[in-house]
C-alpha cells in the first residue's frame, strides 16, 4: 500500500504564501505523476497542478502564474508553492500520486487533505 503524508496547510492573509508538501511511502515500483487537487465548500474537486516523472507540469488556469509545483524524486515528495493567495483559494487540498506497485499494477493514492484558509 502507498500512503501520502501532507503538510503545510493553514491560515494565511490575502496576498500571502504557503508551501504544501506531500511525501509518498510504502511499496511501489514507480511513480508516474504527483499532483494537487482542491475542493472548496460546495464545489467539486478540481486539479490544481501536477507533475509527471520527467518534469512536465500542468496548472489550472486559476493557479497559473501564482502557484509552482515541484518534486524531489529521491524523497518521493511533491511541493506546491502558492503565492498571491486570495480567499477563492480557500479549500481542502489533496495530494494525489499515481504509479505502479511492486506487482506492476497501477495505483492511485490520495492524501487525507490539508485545509488552506485565506482570510483577513
Amino acid at each position: 500500500q502507498v500512503e501520502l503524508a501532507e503538510s503545510g496547510g493553514g491560515l494565511v492573509q490575502p496576498g500571502g504564501s504557503l508551501r504544501l508538501s506531500c511525501t509518498a511511502s510504502g511499496s511501489m515500483f514507480s511513480i508516474n505523476a504527483m499532483g494537487w487537487y482542491r475542493q472548496a465548500a460546495g464545489k467539486e474537486r478540481e486539479l490544481v497542478a501536477r507533475i509527471i516523472t520527467y518534469g512536465s507540469t500542468e496548472y489550472a488556469d486559476s493557479a497559473k502564474g501564482r502557484f509552482t509545483i515541484s518534486k524531489d524524486s529521491a524523497l518521493k515528495t511533491v511541493y506546491l508553492r502558492m503565492d498571491s493567495l486570495t480567499p477563492e483559494d480557500t479549500a481542502v487540498y489533496y495530494c494525489n500520486v499515481v504509479g505502479y506497485d511492486t506487482n506492476f499494477r497501477s495505483f492511485a493514492a490520495w492524501g487525507q487533505g490539508t485545509q488552506v484558509t485565506v482570510s483577513s
